[in-house]
């Protein structure tokens, strides 16, 4: 029997809806073409995510939150600030719960910079240069050697990147996947444009920024890393 919109339960539906987070008509369209499968309609629902995320991302956001966590008892301390395009959008449970859950993931990811775009040359070159030395060592032929390299990078972008890390609380989808999931529920781009992580004991702060404008309309700001702590007056 072919699986149709009148053959999807309200309980489906409400599953899905609280694993995703999508609106009740989506939920129900990706459960049909699933065939009623709850794993593959959330594969199709972060798809669909990525897709509006990525047909969204010139447009200009001016609006949004800064939100903080602070973990340890008081250790770790984040600030974040993410952009929407409109302060109705930023006054909604969704953003706001996203707002925390980006801070949350910083205090405990500690990331270097927001994007692949906004590693700085001096650290892109140096890792290169140790998973090239690493790689050499090996003895593999020059081509598997970089090869070896462009694998390590993409994980290294993946360790330092906050977008490309895997989201603290659900391991199988990035922090660029988590965004755009909200970008295709929301209707609005969004973007993270800046943080700062602080953590007692430490002589520096995490400083990243957005570098370029290539985020929806955010100006260009210092490059991301690590950056003293100013004095105490």
């Amino acid at each position: 029997m072919s699986t149709t919109m009148a053959n999807i339960s309200a309980a489906q539906v409400k599953d899905l809806r609280e694993k995703t987070g999508a609106p009740m008509m989506d939920c129900k369209h990706a459960l049909t073409e699933a065939k009623g499968n709850l794993e593959d309609a959330i594969v199709l629902l972060r798809k669909k995510g990525v897709s509006v995320a990525a047909k969204k991302a010139a447009r200009v956001t001016s609006e949004g939150s800064v939100g903080y966590y602070i973990h340890a008892g008081g250790k770790i301390g984040v600030l974040v600030e993410i952009n929407c395009e409109s302060d109705f959008v930023a006054r909604t449970d969704d953003f706001k719960e996203l707002v925390h859950d980006v801070a949350m993931h910083i205090a405990a990811s500690d990331p270097k910079f927001v994007r692949k775009e906004d590693v700085t040359p001096e650290a892109f070159e140096r890792e290169k240069d140790i998973y090239r030395a690493q790689a050499a060592a090996s003895g593999k032929p020059p081509a598997i050697v970089e090869k070896m390299v462009a694998g390590k990078m993409e994980k290294f972008y993946e360790e330092v990147c906050l977008l490309e890390q895997p989201f603290i609380k659900d391991q199988t989808i990035s922090i660029s996947q988590l965004i755009a999931a909200k970008v295709g529920k929301l209707g609005e781009n969004i973007a993270v444009r800046r943080f700062a992580r602080f953590k007692v004991g430490d002589a520096t702060a995490t400083v990243a920024f957005v570098t370029a404008k290539s985020d929806g309309g955010s100006d260009a700001g210092p490059d991301a890393g690590e950056a003293p702590v100013p004095a105490a007056k």
